[in-house]
């Protein structure tokens, strides 16, 4: 049977020696803090106190870390206190598991109005950097193309094909669906409002151009960001997280060129087609609901639509397309590379590249509405 952990004082005068015997480990952990609890009282009024070890037969991590504990607590109390008898183990492990007090760290309250003013200072930094970091990735992301086209070997059509059709191709559907309901909800609401001032028809020169200068594009890239850029941020910040990133540069493989030019293509290349077959099931939406909620006939639909709309208003939503998908795509593959190695990083990381990438989406169809105001178009 193990000894239990035990302690004899010896007293001389201002000193005392506390002999520690037995086995002082995680299996004697309840004797152990037993008789660390009573050493305060076995020491009290002596100037010096010496913990002796010589006598100890094992000691593991828990005592090691008690005794040190007991050590740092005669010295807080303004006691000398000191380890003798130690061998070159019983030092090191002392020295590995030494006892650290880590108190509750007071903060100073200051103003709430300093408070919100810091907040708004970070926030504002942190935009500020989230641009930097974005212009300095365009900068590596045209510079890896221009690598590609001086030396076409070099280029993944075969990455840039799967990423088309996991992109364009499986969002076919969503977008379809969704563009379908709305252009239906617009037409619906358009009718319900126009017809108080007899002006029902008009509600096909709203849906047309509504859907194709705006609702088309700007419902897809949403789409697009929430779908597809999420997936990018999680499939390069997974590879972060299993260290593949690091291992495709030692083996002299660049990731922008590997991981994120292939994603970004890809992105362009869809989100045009897919802004053209949402601005078509807008339309066919809001000709369905046009003609069995507003008595509008098909070829009444068609015949005005025609007129309502221009090349120039379909060009419009297409031509921002482009400029989306690159926005959606370098938030996400700048968040997936940002991850670090934890799970609570990525999903942090997830929901800010698909919030971000929605906010800037919004930015960029304002900017390019502002835009096409001004010249007419």
């Amino acid at each position: 049977m193990d000894p239990l952990a035990n302690v004899v004082v010896e007293r001389n005068g201002a000193e005392a020696r506390l002999r520690f015997i037995g086995r002082w480990t995680s299996e004697q952990a309840a004797a152990v803090e037993e008789e660390a609890g009573k050493l305060a009282s076995e020491a009290e009024g002596a100037q010096r106190v010496l913990l002796d070890l010589s006598a100890v037969e094992r000691l593991d991590t828990l005592g090691a870390w008690v005794l040190d504990r007991a050590r740092a607590s005669f010295e807080a109390g303004g006691q000398q206190a000191g380890f003798v008898g130690l061998d070159e183990p019983k030092r090191i492990l002392l020295q590995e598991v030494a006892y650290h007090d880590f108190g509750q760290k007071t903060v100073a309250r200051g103003s709430a109005v300093v408070d919100i003013l810091s907040d708004v200072g970070s926030t504002v930094c942190g935009a500020g950097r989230d641009v930097v970091g974005g212009v300095s990735f365009l900068g590596s992301l045209v510079a890896a193309m221009g690598r590609m086209i001086v030396h076409p070997a070099r280029f993944r059509i075969t990455s840039v094909v799967f990423h088309l059709e996991a992109v364009g191709f499986r969002s076919v559907p969503i977008i379809t669906l969704i563009s379908f309901l709305v252009g239906c909800i617009v037409a619906q609401q358009g009718i319900f409002q126009l017809s108080k001032f007899g002006a029902t028809p008009f509600v096909v020169d709203l849906t047309g151009i509504l859907t194709l200068r705006e609702l088309g594009v700007l419902l897809t890239s949403i789409m697009i960001a929430g779908r597809s850029g999420s997936a990018f941020t999680a499939e390069i910040g997974s590879m972060k997280m299993r260290e593949e990133i690091d291992a495709l540069r030692v083996m002299g493989l660049d990731p922008i060129e590997v991981l994120v030019v292939p994603r970004i293509l890809a992105l362009m290349l869809a989100l045009p087609l897919l802004t053209f077959l949402a601005n078509i099931a807008g339309l066919f939406g809001g000709g369905v609901v046009a003609w069995l909620y507003g008595n509008i006939s098909q070829e009444v639909f068609l015949g005005r639509l025609r007129s309502a709309i221009a090349f120039n208003t379909f060009m419009v939503g297409i031509i921002k397309a482009p400029f989306m998908a690159l926005v959606i795509g370098i938030i996400a593959c700048i968040e997936g590379l940002a991850v670090k190695g934890s799970a609570e990083s990525l999903g942090r990381q997830v929901t800010s590249s698909v919030v971000k990438s929605i906010f800037m989406v919004i930015v960029v169809d304002g900017l390019f509405a502002m835009f096409f105001a001004s010249i007419k178009y």
